[in-house]
């Protein structure tokens, strides 16, 4: 039931789960926290996955089981990588929060440090000092998506746990729950939508469904991808036809036109069609030289190049694909409902 108080937030905080019971994934991990929880064993925990998975969720959900809340503010300190935690926030803040014992409460305090991989190494160095000191005291929680930028030796001092990106089908159990409490009129195209852009990443799914249902009356496929400004799949097949089937001038006019008129980037264009080549019979090795220049165009694209000279060598690597090929129709090779 969502309280008067939370009536107004973004739909990501107004359905952050607030037990860990209420999780929707990743059960072997909260099975063992919750074990950690029950024998009062808890260790100093590294949580590291991609964003949007329920790292920051598991934690705070975590805190709210272990301490009432009259005594929250008091036992858990969350800091993010907004809040600067450089040198001196680790010896100042967290060194006289985790060195402060807490008179008529009994156990230990919790130390969030949402964001670690933003940390400078003098930082961390720092902090390896506190952890062992004050095990007693505290508990740290370091969460990133990076874990090669944490050192070895805080990674060591703590129990590691990954969250990988979440399926669909644990996503959408409760996709529907926000859309049925917000009464949201979603169609299953557009449930589908939202779960193949989110790759995986639940903050997203939810930020894009609010979006969406704000802009628009209905939540479908072409009003989702309106939204975040992703080509649509018809608009793709139709780029990919010009590709195989047109001249270079018209080929290029043609896309362009449509990048300008949709907003498109051409990051996106580039990575759907990949998606489609791999479903066209071509010769193997007229494949590999293909998506090699593919590659090389989405290198320099990331590199700051720019779009419409990219184009242009998107459009040249399948003209030279082309040259001593007769090219399939893709209507026969692609299924539409792909």
């Amino acid at each position: 039931m969502i309280t008067e108080e939370k009536k107004n937030l973004p739909w990501v905080e107004k359905y952050r789960p607030s037990k860990l019971d209420d999780l929707i994934s990743h059960d072997d991990i909260i099975r063992t926290i919750n074990k950690f929880i029950q024998e009062d064993q808890l260790p100093h925990l590294l949580f590291y996955g991609p964003p949007g998975t329920g790292k920051t969720s598991t934690i705070l959900a975590c805190a709210k089981q272990l301490f009432p809340k009259a005594q929250f503010s008091s036992m858990v300190l969350e800091l993010n990588a907004s809040d600067g935690r450089g040198i001196g926030i680790v010896r100042g803040q967290i060194l006289n929060f985790a060195s402060t014992r807490t008179i008529f409460k009994s156990g230990f305090k919790l130390i969030i440090l949402d964001e670690a991989d933003a940390m400078t190494n003098d930082a961390q160095n720092a902090l390896r000092r506190i952890i062992e000191r004050f095990t007693e005291n505290v508990r740290f929680c370091l969460i990133c998506t990076y874990l090669s930028k944490i050192i070895p030796a805080l990674q060591s001092r703590c129990t590691r746990f990954r969250f990988g990106p979440l399926d669909p089908t644990q996503i959408l159990p409760r996709l529907d729950h926000v859309i049925q409490e917000e009464n949201v009129k979603c169609t299953e195209d557009g449930k589908k939508a939202l779960m193949q852009l989110s790759q995986g990443d639940m903050r997203k799914v939810l930020n894009v469904l609010q979006s969406t249902a704000t802009a628009f009356p209905e939540v479908n496929e072409e009003t989702v991808y309106i939204c975040v400004g992703h080509p649509l799949k018809s608009d793709i097949r139709k780029i990919l036809q010009w590709l195989l089937h047109n001249d270079f001038k018209s080929t290029y006019d043609l896309i362009q036109e449509m990048k300008v008129a949709k907003g498109l980037a051409l990051q996106d264009i580039l990575s759907e069609i990949h998606l489609l080549v791999h479903r066209i019979s071509l010769p193997p090795d007229v494949l590999i030289n293909l998506l090699m220049k593919m590659s090389d165009i989405e290198y320099r694209l990331t590199s700051g190049t720019s779009e419409s000279l990219q184009l242009s060598a998107l459009v040249a690597a399948f003209q030279l694909a082309r040259a001593d090929l007769k090219v399939p129709d893709i209507d026969d090779d692609i299924d539409e409902n792909d």
